[in-house]
């Protein structure tokens, strides 16, 4: 029976390797064929493994121990081992320690290791001095065997793995592991290797070949309808900004307009205006993130001055009388201008109000916050928070854990849970919580009513509901997500996966 022609289905490169192969009955290693064909490297290694899958080679691994001397190891057969050198030194008489380490010029890392050999060895005394029992202890001597025979190459493995181990930790051997592979035709390749021909062959028709006509002379290589290719996807959105958004759609359907603000932000929006004190320990440089250098423009000089009478605890204009005590103290119109990464977009809804003063509100804003935390499952120093506010005449704290139910419900993130909780710009507050299945309960839906010392000095004169969303961690529950860092990972492979 004929051998079939398979020339054009190998490339120049695997012909030259199979042949290669088939010139001898011994295994050969990449090396030796890239020596003698002529290809790089790695055009030797692809084309192996081009073999191996068509089944025209067989290879063969063979894992080996690696062994060099490092830096220090390389001096230590120059100079000496350090208890080589000690032991030499004392050897015509006891010294001192203090005399031994001058005379052998040795740091304390390599006196001590020296002292800790010998008398493992008990090739010294310590009795105030240094003295020499046993001129050459077996095992310095096997350490400098293994140390000349590496500095030569003449190494076969004839000392023990303990000396070894020992000289490897100690700095002075370098041990890697190594695999060999080598490569052998097979029958099948033997069979085909005789009848190989040197003729080009065409993998991929260009238009100077349609243009000049060399097509029709031309060996065109096989093409395999049933060789394996990489599946490639379409462009998608990321999961989780798929999922922000259902939570955007939601909140529209729901009658909330969007609403967006700067991500540096001045004191006053982030903080002053919230009611927040201006010594509050949320406001230091341990807390958020600080802008040196620059100052931020000064709000509207009525609303500045009634925040500030907030803060001081006397009337807002035009009122007669003080909404609350206040926090005492001087409020400090200059700490206002003060420039941070927004830490809330409780900011977005201060500007918000304050453009748009006259009622119903419906506001929802998505935006990034930073603080300074510590990273973990749970927390990050950027994060997402989804603002919203809803005013109008009557309402009330049962709206706002309405809309709290309603929309983890509709989010797909199962139970909520809600206790009492306190912030200096609402009261009463709230704190919801969602059950993530692998790190547990999450508080992720804090808010609460406006306080007139918010309200006031903005204009407003309705009840208003605010919150700040952890949406992060409300996606981590409703994508399966145990980490919130994952949200800001781009791992191609699942990103590929339509979860959402």
């Amino acid at each position: 029976m004929a051998v079939p022609d398979l020339s054009l289905s190998l490339s120049p490169q695997e012909k030259r390797v199979l042949r290669e192969l088939g010139q001898g009955a011994r295994w050969l290693e990449e090396g030796e064929i890239v020596n003698t064909s002529g290809l790089s490297p790695e055009a030797v290694r692809g084309a192996l493994e081009r073999l191996k899958t068509k089944g025209l080679a067989n290879s063969s691994e063979k894992h080996e121990r690696h062994l060099e001397l490092t830096p220090r190891g390389k001096e230590a057969v120059e100079k000496g081992l350090p208890e080589r050198r000690l032991l030499t030194t004392i050897a015509p008489g006891p010294l001192t320690q203090s005399e031994v380490r001058i005379c052998c010029g040795m740091d304390d890392k390599e006196f001590a290791a020296a002292i800790g050999q010998l008398r493992r060895a008990s090739a010294i005394r310590i009795s105030g001095v240094l003295e020499a029992i046993v001129s050459d202890p077996p095992s310095l001597l096997e350490s400098e065997h293994l140390l000349q025979a590496l500095a030569h190459g003449t190494h076969k493995g004839d000392v023990s793995d303990a000396r070894m181990d020992e000289l490897v930790r100690r700095g002075l051997v370098d041990r890697t592991a190594q695999m060999r592979r080598s490569w052998h035709i097979s029958d099948q390749g033997s069979s085909i290797a005789p009848v190989l021909r040197d003729s080009a062959t065409i993998s991929a028709l260009t238009m100077a070949d349609m243009k000049s006509g060399a097509w029709r002379t031309s060996e065109f290589r096989p093409y395999d309808v049933r060789a394996p290719v990489p599946y490639v996807t379409g462009a998608r959105r990321h999961d989780y900004l798929s999922w922000l958004k259902e939570a955007e759609q939601l909140l529209i359907g729901l009658g909330f307009e969007e609403a967006r603000g700067p991500l540096v932000e001045t004191e006053f929006y982030n903080n002053d205006a919230l009611f927040i004190p201006q010594n509050h320990p949320a406001r230091t440089a341990q807390d958020v993130f600080l802008i040196e250098g620059a100052e931020g423009k000064e709000p509207p000089t009525e609303v500045l001055q009634s925040v500030r009478n907030a803060h001081e605890g006397k009337p807002p204009a035009p009122e007669e009388r003080a909404l609350s005590e206040g926090w005492g103290g001087t409020f400090d119109p200059g700490l206002s201008r003060r420039l941070l990464l927004r830490s809330q977009t409780t900011s977005v809804s201060v500007r918000y109000l304050l453009q748009r003063p006259t009622p119903p509100f419906r506001m929802y804003c998505i935006g990034s916050v930073f603080r300074r935390e510590s990273l973990d499952a749970r927390h990050h120093i950027q994060f997402d928070q989804c603002e919203g506010v809803y005013g109008g005449e009557n309402v009330n704290l049962r709206h706002l854990l309405g809309l709290f139910t309603t929309f983890a419900r509709e989010l797909g993130v199962g139970e909520v849970k809600f206790k009492p909780s306190y912030f200096p710009f609402t009261e009463p507050s709230v704190e919801g919580y969602v059950k993530h299945p692998a790190i547990g309960w999450m508080e992720v839906l804090p808010g609460g009513m406006f306080r007139p010392e918010v309200l006031r000095p903005l204009g407003i004169r309705v009840p208003v509901a605010a919150w700040g969303i952890g949406v992060m961690r409300l996606a981590m529950v409703a994508l399966g997500i145990d980490d919130i860092r994952e949200i800001y990972a781009n791992p191609l492979d699942t990103l590929s996966e339509a979860r959402a």
